[in-house]
This record gives structure tokens, sequence and C-alpha cells, in this order.
């Protein structure tokens, strides 16, 4: 799902289509195109030689565009991959995964009315279709309708209840609705079946905006999944500070920024930790560091306003 990055901590739980294939039968250029564990240019490159060869007729062409489609959209070439579905379409009337995909293109071209529509005829021709129902909510959460998008979502996981985008997506939009009880819930579904280090963060900032701060030891197991990512100490660190624990927040924001040394926010907030500790030149040089890198952020200006470094 595309969301906004806060301010401190990234939001993410993005909404993925996989291409719907056939059974997988032939020759490897077949196998590539419509197989779920290819890349893009790979999937792009085989989905080619199948179309240009038309060693496929029928709504196994229409998968090899669909698929190539596919391939396209993760790239963000959207017109060439919406042209790849509407031949699908065309060859195939019938085939869901061209309805499904073409939603997503208009999704990202932030067409939601025409998304949503798309999603509708992938549906109403595969009422099984998990992905498409999924789809659906993203668009249905970027035009504002977050009872859709949770109606949505619900389908999906009533449907495949191991989807885990489904939960991520539904548990962000129930904090969105400030529901932290069902946010809680789903985000510990989606550990339980996927603990990743944006697994964890979600969960994390859910504790963190409903104030269970000793709950956000999430942001600990994030660091300890994939401790070379910036956004677990980041917000480890933010936790520590609003807890006063300035030392060991300063230390995480070091590792924050060797890892990720562009994040503004990072500066900015070890700057405030190094006020906090005594370190007004070290303070300064980080709140410069951070209008640097945003210039006229309110935080970082006004810190040095108040300590006469303007």
């Amino acid at each position: 799902m595309r969301v906004p990055l806060s301010l401190l901590a990234l939001l993410a739980a993005l909404v993925s289509t996989a291409p719907v294939s056939a059974a997988a039968e032939g020759a490897p250029a077949w196998d590539a195109c419509v197989g779920l564990a290819s890349t893009p240019d790979a999937r792009i490159k085989a989905c080619s030689a199948v179309i240009d060869t038309r060693s496929e007729s029928g709504q196994r062409l229409a998968g090899a565009y669909c698929n190539r489609g596919h391939g396209l959209t993760e790239k963000r070439e959207l017109d060439a991959a919406l042209s790849d579905l509407d031949e699908a379409v065309r060859l195939a009337p019938g085939y869901a995964c061209a309805y499904n995909n073409r939603g997503r293109v208009y999704s990202f071209k932030r067409d939601y009315d025409r998304a949503i529509a798309e999603y509708d005829q992938a549906i109403k021709l595969d009422p099984s279709l998990t992905l498409a129902y999924s789809n659906r909510g993203e668009s249905r959460f970027n035009k504002g309708d977050l009872d859709g998008a949770i109606a949505d979502f619900d389908a999906a996981i009533k449907r495949d209840p191991n989807y885990v985008t489904a939960y991520a997506n539904r548990g962000f939009v129930y904090a969105r609705k400030h529901d932290t009880a069902h946010a809680l819930a789903d985000y510990s579904m989606r550990i339980r079946l996927a603990p990743d280090l944006i697994a964890y963060i979600d969960r994390g900032n859910v504790y963190r905006d409903s104030e269970q701060l000793d709950r956000a030891a999430d942001y600990g197991e994030a660091i300890r999944v994939a401790p070379t990512d910036a956004r677990g100490w980041r917000n480890r660190g933010m936790i520590r500070l609003y807890r006063g624990d300035n030392k060991r927040g300063l230390a995480d924001y070091d590792k924050a920024l060797q890892y990720d040394p562009s994040d503004v926010f990072s500066w900015n907030n070890r700057g405030q930790a190094r006020l906090r500790l005594g370190d007004r030149q070290g303070a300064i040089a980080d709140f410069r560091k951070a209008l640097e890198l945003r210039p006229g952020l309110p935080s970082a200006h006004d810190a040095l306003q108040k300590l006469g470094a303007l």
C-alpha cells in the first residue's frame, strides 16, 4: 500500500500483484514468462520471446501479454504495460489476470476509479482471485474509503487466511482509524506469518502512537532481523529519546546514520540528543546537516535559532 512517510518512522506495506500463470508447460521462455520467481527484466524478456515467436495462442498468448504487462508495471513503464494488458483483454476477454493487472496500472496512475472498475471485473470473472480484492482495497484506501478498504482486505483474508499483505494493509487501515486493538491483532498475525523488518516496525509504530512505549521493543526486533537497515535503529532511537534515555538514543542514531547518512530526521533527532547531553557544538553540527539536507526544516531551524547559531 502506498502511504505517506511519517516524520520519524516508515510505514510500508506495499501491495504487489503477482502474475496469474497457466500450467507451466513448454519451452524455457514460457516457464520464465509465467514463473512467479522471475524478475521483472527476466519476465519481460521471456514473455517477449513467447509473443514474438507466437509459440502460444489463445489464453496462453494472452497470459504472455498479461505477464509482460506485469513486468513492465514493476518497472513503472506504465503506458507500455497498459498496451500489453489491453492486448491481453482483446485476446481473452474472460481472463481475470489482465483486468487485475490493468487495474494496478491505473492505480499507479492514480486513476483509482478506473482501477476499482478493473478489479470489479477481475472479481466478477474470478471471485476466488485474492489479489484482486487486496488491490481493490488499496485503491479504495487511496480514495479515502477506509471501510471499503477493510471490507476488501477481509475478503482477501477469507479466501487466503495466510495472505500476509492483506493483514499488513488491513492493520495499517485500522491504525489510521485509531482502532489500536484490531491494528495490533493484524500486525501480530503478520509477524507470525512473516516476521520481517517492516512487520516489526509497523507494530512498533502502533505501540508508539498509542503511548505504549514499553511495548515498542518491536524496534529492537527489527534491528535483530535487519541489523544494517537504518529504520530499526532510528525508530528505537526515537523511543529512547521519548523516554529520556538520551545516551542510548544517541547511540541508536549513530547507527542509523551509519547505514543511512541521507536521513534528515536522524540528523535532526541526534542533534536533540546531543543537546540534551550538553554537547552544544555537536548538536549545532547535526542541526546544520539536517538543514543542508532539507532547507527550511522547522525543527532544525528553530533549534539553531535558539542556540544563536544562525
